[in-house]
């Protein structure tokens, strides 16, 4: 970059107080809330969750619990919609910058909610046609797997963090986040064949891609084996693993607070770049992030970060998205 170049940036970031601190006119509040599950108004500004807990521990960071402890966190179909609607609103608000996806009691999930299926059997069972039945069938795996996809979707970075069991749908869930952490108790199972079914709500798809083996991920999907944390970390599924839960949620949150004082638009773009070239040539990639960045780079964010780098000065803080 030419020093022409570095200069007019200079010129347009923020004016410098006489103090040396760089300034803005719009600020992004600070904040140190907490919401319960059972709140009037949900951190995200509309729904009331009974299945997750929400707090935001950090500056815009939120914290969403699967909690359905008495239940091991079984995926009901509650959940499942309460997921979904959770990632959505999340997408788009405005203070909300990192997500934890963490779990109450004592395990992270024991997956899908089985009595659920016995009410799918029920339904299927009312009607003798079957391709009503398969009607039934479609959408319902249409929901899950959009209630999956929501945290992939979703622009900001979603870190999940799992103590003990994670089987089953724990799965689909974990591998459609960005960053996995667990504890050194963590175990993981694909379990669908064990019930009779192949997952159809993520796992077949993403897993491989998570952990960079198709032979691998072919042998945990076919027998339903279980593999522990040590194994997890040795082949790419979490990148950290910690003593217990405690040091494990605190570990995530400190990256959350670290990614959510970065550029929104920066990490966003960042995100958004790399799931479509999951799924795309290179060059489609280039193409893609090119179309970003030829209106990102003229973003006051990234004049602010680069003086800021230049002069030395306080990191900057950025607007709200």
């Amino acid at each position: 970059m030419s020093v022409y170049r570095l200069n007019k940036l200079i010129r347009l970031a923020p004016n410098m107080t006489a103090s040396g601190r760089y300034t803005t006119a719009m600020q992004p509040q600070r904040h140190n809330t907490s919401h319960s599950a059972q709140a009037a108004d949900s951190p995200a500004g509309h729904t009331a969750f009974k299945t997750l807990a929400i707090t935001t521990p950090k500056p815009f960071v939120f914290h969403v619990e699967l909690h359905r402890p008495n239940k091991l966190n079984a995926i009901n179909k509650q959940m499942w919609l309460e997921i979904k609607d959770c990632f959505e609103e999340l997408s788009t608000n405005p203070d909300c910058r990192a997500i934890v996806l963490s779990a109450s009691g004592k395990h992270f999930t024991a997956g899908i909610d089985l009595s659920d299926m016995m009410n799918l059997g029920q339904q299927l069972a009312d009607t003798d046609d079957c391709a009503r039945k398969g009607h039934i069938l479609e959408r319902v795996i249409k929901l899950y797997q959009d209630s999956i996809s929501a945290l992939e979707q979703c622009p900001k970075p979603v870190i999940t963090a799992v103590h003990q069991a994670c089987i089953g749908a724990g799965v689909d869930l974990i591998t459609a986040s960005d960053i996995r952490y667990c504890t050194q108790d963590a175990f993981f199972q694909v379990k669908e064949v064990e019930i009779g079914m192949a997952a159809d709500v993520g796992t077949l798809q993403r897993l491989p891609k998570a952990i960079g083996s198709q032979s691998l991920a072919r042998e945990l999907c076919f027998t339903g084996r279980r593999f522990e944390a040590a194994e997890a970390h040795a082949c790419g599924l979490v990148s950290r693993v910690f003593a217990d839960k405690e040091s494990l949620v605190s570990g995530a949150l400190a990256l959350a607070e670290q990614i959510a004082q970065k550029s929104p638009i920066a990490v966003q773009t960042t995100k958004a770049s790399m799931v479509y070239s999951l799924e795309h040539s290179n060059q489609e990639g280039l193409d893609h992030i090119r179309w970003y960045n030829k209106l990102n780079l003229q973003s006051e964010d990234f004049a602010q970060a680069v003086a800021a780098q230049l002069t030395k000065d306080e990191k900057p803080i950025f607007a709200k998205l």
